[in-house]
C-alpha cells in the first residue's frame, strides 16, 4: 500500500518540478531576449547577453527577478531606460536628441559619395591647365613678359647704395 501512495506522490512531484522548470526556462528565454536588446554599460560595445562584466551579471539577475515578478519586457525595458537613459538601448528611439545617431551615418555616406563623384568627374576631364587649346604656351609667356613692369637693371659689379641705417646688413 505504501508503494501505491508513493508512486502518485512521485508523479505529482515530478509534474510540479517540470512545471517549475518550464516556467524557469520561459523566464530564462525572456531574459536572454531582453538582454540581447540592451547594451552593457561597462563594455559599451556588447549586449548584456554577451558581456561577463559584474554589472552585466547584476543587471541580468535584476531582469530575471523583475520578469519572475510578472512584469512585461516593456516594463522592464522602461525601468532600465528611466534609470540609465537611452544609452542602454541598442536601438534608441527616434527623437530630436537621437537624430544624429539615426541619420549621421547616412549623411556621412552621402558626403563621401558626393566627394567621390567629384573626384571621378575631374579624373574624366583630365587635369585643368591655365591654357586655352587655341593658344600656345610660348605666346602666353611672351605676352606676360611684355605686360610685366620693367625693373631697372643693376650691373653685376655695382652694389646698390642705401641711406644710413637702412637696407640689408
Amino acid at each position: 500500500m505504501r508503494q501505491l501512495l508513493s508512486r502518485p506522490t512521485a508523479v505529482l512531484l515530478l509534474a510540479g518540478a517540470s512545471l517549475t522548470a518550464s516556467a524557469d526556462d520561459a523566464i530564462e528565454q525572456r531574459v536572454t531576449h531582453l538582454a540581447e536588446e540592451l547594451r552593457c554599460l561597462v563594455c559599451q560595445n556588447q549586449s548584456l547577453a554577451d558581456s561577463h562584466a559584474d554589472l552585466a551579471m547584476d543587471l541580468k539577475a535584476q531582469l530575471r527577478e523583475q520578469l519572475a515578478q510578472g512584469r512585461s519586457e516593456d516594463q522592464v525595458r522602461d525601468y532600465l531606460v528611466q534609470r540609465y537613459g537611452d544609452f542602454v538601448l541598442y536601438r534608441p528611439p527616434l527623437k530630436p536628441s537621437t537624430w544624429l545617431l539615426w541619420w549621421g551615418p547616412a549623411g556621412l555616406l552621402a558626403m563621401g559619395l558626393v566627394l567621390l563623384a567629384r573626384r571621378w568627374r575631374r579624373a574624366q576631364h583630365g587635369p585643368r591647365s591655365g591654357f586655352d587649346d587655341s593658344e600656345e604656351p610660348d605666346t602666353l609667356l611672351r605676352d606676360e613678359r611684355r605686360a610685366a613692369p620693367s625693373r631697372p637693371a643693376v650691373p653685376s659689379g655695382d652694389r646698390p647704395t642705401y641711406p644710413s641705417g637702412e637696407g640689408p646688413t
